[in-house]
C-alpha cells in the first residue's frame, strides 16, 4: 500500500501528469449535461465534493444518451449495453445511476409482449407479423378491417366472433394472424397460433405418453386460439371427431374467440372434412364441425398475389 501511495506522490508531482489532469477536468465540467447538473445543485454542492466526485463525473462523460449513435441494441456503444447514464446526488455525493435506454426498452417491452403469444409450429415470421407490414391492396382491405373491428370490440369487453381468412396460398392469411396476436400482445392479452396439420399430428403422439386429454383441454380453454392452415391435410375421423370436435365445441359454447385460416371456404371444408383418410363419406359429422366453426368465425375472403414466390 505504501509504495501505491509513493507511486500516485510522485504522479501528482508530475508537471506532465497534472496539465493532463487539468484538461482533462476542464473538458468534464464544459460538459453540457454536466453542466447543467452543477448549477441545478449548485446550493448543496461545494468544491470538495466536486473534486471528490470528478472520477464519477468523468465517468458519465465516457457512456452516451444518445441512441442514435448505435446502430442496434447489440452494437450499442456503452459498456452496460441498453443503458444511459444519469447524474444523481446522494448524501452530498455525485454518483452515476444506469437507465435503460428508449431501445431497451421497447425491446423488453417486444420480448414481454412476445410471451402473451403462444404457438405449435408457427415459423418466426408469423409471430413478428406487424398490421404496418400488411399491405392493404384491395384484395386485402376488407380482412385487415374485419381484423381491426375485432380487436377494437374485444377490448371494449364484446365478446365478437373470430375471423374465418380463407383464399389461395400465400395471400397473408396466416401473417394477419399474427398481426392480430401482436396487437393483443401490446394490450396485455394472450393468444395461441396453432399450426392445424402438426397439431393433429401431434395429438396421435399424446396418445402414448397419456397427455391427449391435458392439450385438449388447454386448446378448449386459450382465450383467443387461431387454427392455421385447417384443411390443408386428409384428416381421419378420430382427429375431427375427437380432437377438432370437442375443442370447438366448448369454444361455441363459452363463445371464446376463435380464428381459422383455410385455403378452403365454408362449403369446401365441409366437403374435405365429409372423406375420412380411408375414403369413408360423413357427411353428419362434417356439417357438425361445420356448425360449430360457422357460430364460431365469419368468413373473410384474401385475395391478391402469392407473397411468397
Amino acid at each position: 500500500m505504501e509504495k501505491i501511495n509513493r507511486t500516485l506522490k510522485r504522479l501528482a508531482s508530475n508537471e506532465g501528469f497534472q496539465k493532463r489532469y487539468e484538461e482533462q477536468r476542464k473538458q468534464v465540467l464544459n460538459h453540457p449535461d454536466i453542466h447543467d447538473f452543477l448549477s441545478e445543485h449548485q446550493n448543496e454542492l461545494n468544491q470538495e465534493t466536486i473534486e471528490k466526485s470528478m472520477s464519477k463525473l468523468y465517468e458519465y462523460t465516457q457512456q452516451s444518451k444518445e441512441c442514435n449513435r448505435c446502430e442496434s441494441l447489440d452494437g450499442c456503444i456503452n459498456f452496460m449495453k441498453g443503458y444511459h447514464p444519469d447524474l444523481v446526488l446522494v448524501r452530498n455525493s455525485i454518483d452515476v445511476v444506469y437507465k435503460r435506454c428508449p431501445r431497451k426498452v421497447m425491446a423488453d417491452e417486444h420480448k414481454k409482449n412476445q410471451k402473451l403469444i403462444k404457438s405449435l409450429y408457427v415459423p418466426r415470421d408469423i409471430l413478428e407479423a406487424t398490421f404496418e407490414d400488411f399491405e392493404g391492396d384491395e384484395g386485402r382491405l376488407d380482412a385487415g378491417d374485419k381484423a381491426a373491428t375485432f380487436l377494437m370490440n374485444y377490448e371494449a369487453g364484446l365478446k365478437p366472433k373470430g375471423l374465418y381468412l380463407y383464399g389461395m396460398f400465400g395471400v397473408g392469411k396466416s401473417y394477419l394472424l399474427g398481426a392480430i396476436a401482436n396487437e393483443l400482445a401490446k394490450k396485455q392479452i394472450s393468444s395461441m397460433i396453432v399450426y392445424v396439420p402438426e397439431l393433429l399430428r401431434e395429438m396421435k403422439s399424446a396418445i402414448g405418453d397419456n397427455t391427449l386429454n391435458e392439450k385438449i383441454e388447454a386448446l378448449k380453454k386459450e382465450s383467443i386460439l387461431m387454427l392455421d392452415d385447417i384443411g390443408a391435410e386428409a384428416v381421419s375421423s378420430w382427429t375431427r371427431d375427437e380432437v377438432l370436435g370437442p375443442i370447438l365445441q366448448f369454444r361455441m359454447l363459452e363463445k371464446l374467440p376463435t380464428f381459422f385460416t383455410s385455403n378452403f371456404d365454408f362449403q369446401g371444408l365441409e366437403h374435405h372434412l365429409t372423406y375420412s383418410q380411408r375414403g369413408e363419406e360423413e357427411k353428419m359429422k362434417a356439417r357438425r364441425i361445420m356448425e360449430r366453426i360457422r357460430s364460431l368465425s365469419e368468413p373473410v375472403l384474401v385475395e391478391g398475389p402469392n407473397r411468397r414466390d
